[in-house]
């Protein structure tokens, strides 16, 4: 399957926060990729100014769904949110 869209997720979050952030992307990184319908790749991103996960799916619907799903809602985001220092940047682009 060839990714057609990305999900872009930028978080500002700071050095000591950053291991544990880390570790919210390994424990859900392959629930994500086997249970979420049309997820293809998930990547962690990491530079001084932030940190961002780019995920890559089958789909623009399929990237928008995944923002609805019960693990990003009640498991990533829930674990995510105190580790950041503003609101996360939220991009969907569709593969040209």
């Amino acid at each position: 399957m060839e990714v057609k869209a990305y999900l872009e997720i930028t978080m500002k979050i700071s050095n000591e926060n950053r291991p544990a952030a880390g570790k919210i992307y390994s424990d859900y990184r392959t629930p994500f990729l086997n249970d979420i319908p049309g997820a293809l790749t998930k990547d962690l991103l990491i530079r001084d100014e932030d940190v961002q996960v780019l995920h890559g799916f089958d789909s623009v619907e399929n990237a928008k769904a995944y923002l609805d799903s019960e693990l990003f809602k009640n498991d990533v985001f829930i674990g995510l949110k105190p580790l950041w220092d503003a609101n996360p940047d939220v991009k969907i682009y569709s593969v040209a």
